[in-house]
C-alpha cells in the first residue's frame, strides 16, 4: 500500500492512498483523515485502506484524482517522534578517519542515534530555509521507517513486526555548526533544522523482496544541482538493521505508533578504503559531507563546497523496473528571510 499527505491548510494533511505507479489518489475520509489517524488505528483500519489501495489499482474506485508530489506534505507533517540512527558504520569510520581519531569498537555493536525535532517537517517540495551560507548547507539522503506502539525493551525481532511505513528522508545539516554544538557533549539541535520525507510512504509488504531483514534493498539517487551524486544501495554496507535501530530507541522508553526511525546516511564502502565517486565508476555518495571527509584523508584538506542558495537536490528511488517507489524529494536552498 502507498500512502501520502496533502496539504490542506491544515496541519496535518489530508491522508489519500496513492496508486502504485505514483499517477493517480483517493481521499478515504471514511476510513482516517490523517496519516497519523491512521497509524493510531492500524490494526483495524489499515485493512480497510489496503482495500481501497488495491481497488485504485484497478481504476474501480470514484472521486480519485491525479496525484500531484508538488501538493504534498511529508507523509507525516508533524511526528510524536523523530529518531535518527547512524547504520551504516563506514559513514562514521570516514569522520573520525577524517578528524584522526580511532573509532570505538563500540561503533559497531551499538548504533548511534539522536532525537530530532518532529514538530515541523519540510514537504517533499518545500524549499529549504537558510540564514546563511557560513552554517555549511548540507543534505543527507536516507531511508526511514514509520512504527506502529513499541513496547520498552522491545526486541529486534519484535520491532521488526512493529514497522508500518517505509519513506526517504532528506536529513537537512548544518556542517558549519556541528562541531561547536558536539563540543558542549550535549548533541545536535541548531545543526539540524526540519528535515524533509519522500511524497509517498510505503507499507513493507508492498516493497516485496526488496525489503528483506528489515533493510531496503534498492539503490538512492541524489542529484545535485541536476547532477548525479550518488546511487549506493541501501540494503548494503548497513550494519544495523531497522529492527535493531527501533529496538535501540525503545531500550529504555515506549514508542508511540507514528515515531520515524532514520537510518542514517546511506553510505557504500564499494570494497574500497573510502568508496568511490560516480565520476571514478563508483556509486557515489549520499551527502557532500561524505566527499570533504574523504578529500580530507586523500589530500590533506577537503574541496568540494557545501550547498549555496539557489543549489538544488533530488533523492529518489527505483525499483528494478525503473519506476519510482516513493516519489522525489526536489528541495531548494534559499536565503531565509527576517
Amino acid at each position: 500500500m502507498k500512502l501520502a499527505s496533502l496539504k490542506n491548510g491544515q496541519r496535518d494533511g489530508q491522508l489519500v492512498v496513492v496508486s502504485k505507479d505514483l499517477s493517480r489518489c483517493v481521499a478515504i475520509p471514511a476510513v482516517a483523515v490523517t496519516m497519523q489517524q491512521l497509524l493510531d488505528n492500524w490494526s483495524t483500519l489499515a485493512p480497510q485502506a489496503q482495500e481501497v489501495y488495491q481497488a485504485l489499482n484497478r481504476g474501480a474506485v470514484a472521486g480519485e484524482t491525479a496525484f500531484d508530489q508538488a501538493a504534498c506534505e511529508s507523509p507525516l507533517p508533524r511526528a510524536y517522534q523523530w529518531a535518527d540512527g547512524s547504520a551504516y558504520v563506514n559513514h562514521v569510520e570516514l569522520v573520525r578517519k577524517a578528524r584522526n581519531s580511532e573509532m570505538p569498537p563500540s561503533f559497531w555493536t551499538d548504533p548511534l542515534m539522536y532525537q530530532g525535532g518532529s514538530d515541523d517537517f519540510l514537504g517533499p517540495r518545500d524549499e529549504i530555509d537558510v540564514v546563511s551560507e557560513d552554517y555549511g548547507i548540507d543534505f543527507e539522503g536516507e531511508v526511514a521507517v514509520v512504527t506502529d506502539d513499541v513496547p520498552m525493551a522491545a526486541t529486534p525481532e519484535l520491532a521488526r513486526e512493529k514497522i508500518r511505513l517505509v519513506m526517504l528522508v532528506n536529513d537537512v545539516s548544518l556542517r558549519g555548526l556541528i562541531p561547536n554544538e558536539l563540543a558542549k557533549g550535549f548533541g545536535f539541535f541548531q545543526s539540524k533544522p526540519a528535515s524533509a520525507f519522500s511524497p509517498v510512504a510505503v507499507t513493507p509488504e508492498e516493497l516485496g523482496a526488496d525489503w528483506q531483514d528489515a533493510k531496503l534493498h534498492l539503490p538512492l539517487v541524489s542529484h545535485l544541482n541536476g547532477t548525479l551524486f550518488g546511487k549506493p544501495n541501501a540494503g548494503v554496507d548497513m550494519t544495523f538493521d531497522f529492527g535493531q535501530l527501533v529496538a535501540h530507541a525503545a531500550k529504555t522508553r515506549r514508542l508511540g505508533a507514528g515515531a520515524v526511525v532514520g537510518s542514517g546516511t546511506v553510505s557504500n564502502k564499494q570494497g574500497t578504503d573510502w568508496g568511490t565517486s560516480v565520476e571514478e565508476g563508483g556509486v557515489g555518495y549520499s551527502c557532500i559531507a561524505e566527499v570533504r571527509m574523504i578529500e580530507t584523508i586523500r589530500d590533506g584538506a577537503p574541496k568540494t563546497a557545501f550547498m549555496k542558495f539557489g543549489d538544488r537536490i533530488r533523492i529518489e528511488m527505483f525499483d528494478n523496473d525503473g519506476q519510482s517507489v516513493f516519489g522525489a524529494i526536489e528541495q531548494q536552498v534559499v536565503k531565509a528571510q527576517g
